[in-house]
Formats: structure tokens, C-alpha cells, sequence
């Protein structure tokens, strides 16, 4: 125990570590302010040259651009309607429209506490729950990860405001657009029509920075004449009674977003959206309508996709498992210190275990100071004059699309992306689920391709085990009541619940 908490305290007390871990949080939030800078290659960058590192140090500075990547895409997200991660892209629904009421301030500050206060909620988990959690987590196949993605891809229809079809629509040409390429197991062109272009696939990072950054700026075009929007700053922290009033949503949120973030190959951004919806369905009487700016709908990605970050080493420690992509490159960097990640590294090192929880925690606290810091700085972008602000989007644009892999091409596709955001945007249509679709396209065909070999090819032996397993069962039937609830049935069945409810009591 005194070994324990030595290793715990390491982080603390050493000053190296200290500067490490907060220069890496610092980092990553600016990196994931970026569109096309991924948390995912900084942390690869960073293993090129800490590979001789102690790995104390190592893990100190890639903790640090963990925890602060994750949180940096809802500064572009709420200012520019640019995410700068998909986990961010609930958020810019919700605080781009408080951005425009002149609100960033309070949309970045409430941010910044409820991903922090997620944070911790996943630092928790992974501390107290680690085994638990990763023994749940082993339990889901192919077909389970299959289901969640169908039920992301119906949830996509729920950020579409009113109309579930055009948010159907969406979802599925992101999924269309997320199928381009080689077949991942017999390497047969799909939709690439012999293009050599067309094989690698379409990167998903510029369509998600053509149809947010490009198909914004265009559509922005419309209004050059406004004048620009002064964003209230004088009140950065959020009110107690904000955040008391916040607090059940953002634990709950949070609880998601650490179960999500346990079970391999998910992480933020699927939690972020699930908690989008459960906050979008569980919110009664929001002060704002949702998709106008309503703070419930930005608390609750926040909170989840932060609170993921804990959930993801909890397999990565104790499985040798990765829980999102991050952490597979994580495990690299283990390996490459010659530490092997599993069942048993909690019994031979306990205090890396220990060390890796005090780490994240003090990063946790690094993103409240930084946070909370240089917002009126950023403030200042949504002030530009719109003649000026437009032509810089489309060049940072282009740079972050063009950085990714040094292709021209990605330019192209990120243009073009833009062009038919703008046309989506137009006719109604939300982009969102669009770049949602298009990362849940490919986690769907794979898991449903080892879902069918698993069932020897067989229909019948496939449809048998959708109902034969409890959380295959659960899952089918938690996505047979979301489609059923999109249907002009459901609000017969409910209002016939709520008028035969006192009747029922009486009798």
C-alpha cells in the first residue's frame, strides 16, 4: 500500500513530471483546437522521440495530450462550427448557436468545468472499477459492437431537429461515403470505379473539415453584411447554480461516457454521442430548444467524451485490450519501454498502474487552469469581421486537410465536401450525421463480417443469436424501441399510457 501510494504521489511531487504534464495538457488543447491535427498522430509524433525517455516521462507528456486533445476540439467547435475532433461535433450543434448569441464565454467556460468534472468521474471508474468494467466489456462480440453501431446511426437522426428522415438520410450517405475503398477482407475495389484515388478510401478527417469548416464558410457567405457579434466575457467561471443544476445530468453523462470508453474500439466519440441523445431525450423542459444552443445538450458530450478517457486505459491496463485509438498507440509506446500490458501487469507493476491514475488526475487538473485561461483570446475569432474570418477558415482548412498525409488530394475532397455541405445545409439537411455515419460505416461492415463468419454464414444461426444472449438481446431490443419511437406510433402509445395511467391507479 505504501508502494501504492508512493507511485500515486510520484507525479506530484516531482517537478519534471509536473511541467511535462502540464505542457503536454496545454499542447493538446491547442492541438485539438485544430481540425485535421488528431490527438491519435500527436501522440504517434510523440513516440518517435520518447521512445528513449524514462517512461515515467513518456507517459506524463502523452497523458497530458490525451486529456487536453480531447477537450481542445470544443474551442473550434463552439466558436467557428468547426469540431475539432468528432467527439466534438454534438457540441458544435449546441454552443455555435450560443457563439452567435453572443455567449462563447459561458458556452467555453461551463464546458471546460463539466469535461473536467468527467474527467475525474472516468479517472474514478478506472481506479475503483478497472477489473470489473473490463470483465463487462469482454462479454460484447461482433454483433453487439454491430448494434451499437446501428443504434449510432439511428441516433444521428435525432440531431436533425424535427425531420428523423433527412436525419436518416444523412447518416446513411455517411455511411455510403465511409464504404469507398478496398474491401477490408477481400481487397475488391468498393465504389472506387477502377480509380487508383478512390482505393485508399476517403479520409474522414476532410470530409468532416469540408462539410463543417468549407460548408459553413460558404454558407456564411450569405451574410457578409451582418455585423459582427460581441461575445459577453465577463463571466467565464459558471455559476454555482449552473453547475448544481447540471450536476445529475453530468454524472450520468459521465457514467456513460466511461462505459463506452471501456469497451474496445468505441471511445469519445460514440459516448459523446450517446449522451447527446440520452440528455436530448432525458431533458424535459430545457431552457433553449435543442440545436439552438441548449446548455444540456452541451454539457452532456463533454462530459462523456472526457470521462472516456479514463474508460479507455481500463481495458488498455488490464486487458492489453485498446479502448480507442489513442490508447492502441499507448500500448506501442508500453511495448516499446518493454512493459506488456494485460491481466498481469497489476500484479508485476502495480506502480504504473497507480502512477497512470495520478497522471491523469493531475492533468485533469492542468485543463481546469488552462481552460479556463486564454478564452478571451479565442473570443476574439467570432469578432473578426466576416470578409476577413471566411477566406482565413478555408486556408486553415485546407492547411489541416493537406498536413494529414501530404496529399493534394485530401484538398480536393475537402472542397468538394464543402460544396455539398452547403447545399445539405440549404436544404435543411445537418452535416452531423453525415461525419458520424462515415466513422461508424467501417466498425459496422467489420463487425458484421466476423458476426456472420462467427455464424458459419448461416441466416437463421445469426438472427438466433440477436435474441439468445442477454446483451445482444438488450441491445437489439433498446434499438427495436429508438426506431419504434420515430414512428408515428409512439406518441398514440404514449398518450394512450398517459391517459389510461390514472384510470389504471384508480382502478
Amino acid at each position: 500500500m505504501v508502494e501504492i501510494i508512493g507511485n500515486f504521489g510520484l507525479s506530484w511531487i516531482d517537478p519534471w513530471l509536473l511541467f511535462l504534464t502540464g505542457i503536454g495538457t496545454l499542447a493538446g488543447i491547442y492541438v485539438g483546437a485544430i481540425p485535421g491535427l488528431s490527438v491519435t498522430m500527436a501522440t504517434s509524433i510523440l513516440i518517435s522521440f520518447t521512445f528513449k525517455w524514462d517512461v515515467n516521462d513518456a507517459l506524463a507528456l502523452i497523458a497530458g495530450v490525451f486529456t487536453g486533445g480531447v477537450y481542445g476540439g470544443s474551442r473550434t467547435a463552439i466558436l467557428l462550427n468547426i469540431p475539432g475532433a468528432p467527439s466534438a461535433i454534438a457540441t458544435a450543434i449546441e454552443g455555435y448557436p450560443m457563439a452567435q448569441r453572443g455567449e462563447a464565454g459561458e458556452a467555453i467556460g461551463l464546458t471546460t468545468v463539466m469535461s473536467v468534472f468527467g474527467g475525474f468521474v472516468g479517472i474514478l471508474a478506472l481506479a475503483l472499477f478497472a477489473p470489473m468494467i473490463s470483465g463487462f466489456a469482454l462479454m460484447f462480440n461482433s454483433r453487439d459492437y454491430l448494434l451499437l453501431g446501428l443504434i449510432g446511426i439511428l441516433l444521428v437522426g435525432t440531431l436533425s431537429g424535427e425531420s428523423f428522415a433527412k436525419g436518416a438520410f444523412a447518416g446513411a450517405l455517411g455511411v455510403l461515403i465511409g464504404m469507398v475503398g478496398l474491401d477490408p477482407m477481400t481487397a475488391e475495389g468498393r465504389f472506387t470505379y477502377d480509380s487508383v484515388t478512390l482505393m485508399g478510401g476517403i479520409p474522414y478527417v476532410a470530409a468532416m473539415i469540408g462539410f463543417f469548416g468549407v460548408g459553413e464558410a460558404f454558407a456564411q457567405l450569405h451574410n457578409l453584411d451582418l455585423p459582427a457579434i460581441k461575445q459577453k466575457i465577463d463571466r467565464i467561471i459558471p455559476k454555482f447554480s449552473d453547475v448544481k443544476r447540471y450536476f445529475g445530468l453530468a454524472m450520468r453523462s459521465s457514467g456513460i461516457g466511461t462505459i463506452i470508453g471501456a469497451l474496445p474500439g468505441t471511445g469519445g466519440d460514440i459516448a459523446a454521442l450517446l449522451a447527446y441523445d440520452f440528455a436530448k431525450r432525458t431533458t424535459k423542459k430545457p431552457e433553449v430548444p435543442f440545436g439552438q444552443g441548449c446548455k444540456e445538450g452541451l454539457i452532456a458530450p463533454e462530459a462523456a467524451n472526457n470521462a472516456a478517457v479514463g474508460g479507455a486505459f481500463i481495458p488498455m491496463l488490464t486487458l492489453g485490450i485498446p479502448g480507442d485509438a489513442v490508447t492502441a498507440v499507448i500500448i506501442g509506446a508500453l511495448f516499446i519501454h518493454g512493459l506488456k500490458p494485460g491481466p498481469l501487469m497489476l500484479v508485476e507493476t502495480p506502480h504504473l498502474f497507480w502512477f497512470t491514475v495520478g497522471n491523469l488526475t493531475l492533468a485533469n487538473v492542468f485543463l481546469l487552469i488552462f481552460g479556463l485561461t486564454g478564452i478571451k483570446i479565442f473570443t476574439r475569432i467570432v469578432e473578426c469581421p466576416k470578409a476577413i474570418l471566411i477566406p482565413l477558415i478555408i486556408v486553415l482548412s485546407a492547411v489541416g486537410t493537406y498536413a494529414i498525409q501530404n496529399n493534394p488530394a485530401h484538398i480536393y475532397w475537402m472542397l468538394g465536401f464543402g460544396v455539398l455541405g452547403y447545399f445539405l445545409k440549404t436544404y435543411g439537411f445537418q452535416v452531423g450525421p453525415v461525419i458520424l455515419g462515415v466513422i461508424l460505416g467501417p466498425m459496422m461492415d467489420a463487425n458484421y463480417r466476423r458476426a456472420m463468419i462467427g455464424a458459419r454464414n448461416d441466416i437463421g444461426t445469426f438472427a438466433w443469436d440477436f435474441v439468445s444472449h442477454p446483451i445482444t438481446f438488450v441491445l437489439t431490443l433498446s434499438f427495436l424501441l429508438m426506431l419504434l419511437s420515430q414512428t408515428p406510433l409512439w406518441p398514440r402509445l404514449t398518450g394512450w399510457r398517459r391517459k389510461r395511467g390514472p384510470e389504471g391507479e384508480s382502478a
